[in-house]
């Protein structure tokens, strides 16, 4: 296997998040691509350990207003067929789904997660999460499971949180990349979903990632590990 894994992103966050701390530990090159940018996504060769689909604004199914989607779709298409592993987180998750014939868009209720929230594991994800926990959220829309997915994790809002397809491919609707200093961008950042149904307030979100941020990281090391190294 290579040691490069591809992660494409969908703004132009500096590379501090979880997964490029990962990767400088564990000896994999960060390859970072923009295609919503204009970025190729290059070969799928075998340099390619696995590849990361991170979170965004862009809503997977409008292909006809944001063209390059169609390219991070054949990419994970691809990544599908040769058996590399993917991990879709957010919109990754949601693009995954997509590609897999699945419904991806805003819940009925329109209520949105923004802040630090409980998810909890289903019967077939205890291996996936042993126990409920606090993770990261920023989202208002949502995904269905994909035909022949299994779900690993939910809550009351959002009942898909997290699904495994085959062995190497998993879509998360949270957040668990995000540091606290990451997850400040977004709380500053003027498109803030403050006051929205659902979200948290600030001091709410300062407060539980406080508290439950280091077990969140703790677990995603983990499962990074299972899943590339």
């Amino acid at each position: 296997m290579g040691r490069r894994l591809v992660l494409i992103l969908h703004r132009d966050d500096p590379p501090d998040d979880r997964v490029a701390t990962f990767a400088a530990a564990h000896g994999f090159e960060a390859d970072y691509r923009r295609p919503y940018d204009g970025e190729g996504l290059g070969p799928l060769d075998e340099s390619v350990a696995g590849t990361v689909l991170y979170g965004g604004g862009f809503d997977v199914y409008k292909t006809e207003t944001y063209p390059f989607l169609i390219d991070e779709h054949r990419w994970v298409e691809r990544c599908l067929t040769r058996g590399v592993p993917v991990l879709g987180i957010c919109q990754g998750a949601q693009s995954i789904a997509h590609v897999l014939g699945a419904h991806v868009g805003p819940p009925d209720h329109g209520a949105t997660e923004f802040g630090c929230y409980q998810i909890l594991p289903t019967p077939e994800g205890s291996e996936f999460l042993s126990a409920p926990m606090h993770v990261t959220q920023s989202h208002f829309h949502g995904f269905a499971i994909p035909t022949g997915a299994v779900r690993l994790a939910g809550n009351d809002a959002f009942p898909n949180q997290a699904f495994q397809y085959g062995k190497y491919t998993y879509g998360l609707q949270f957040h668990p990349e995000m540091t606290v200093e990451g997850f400040a961008r977004i709380q500053d950042a003027p498109w803030a979903r403050y006051g929205w149904p659902g979200a948290q307030t600030r001091e709410e979100q300062d407060r539980l990632l406080a508290r439950y941020d280091d077990t969140q990281a703790r677990w995603f090391e983990r499962f990074l590990s299972g899943l590339f190294a």
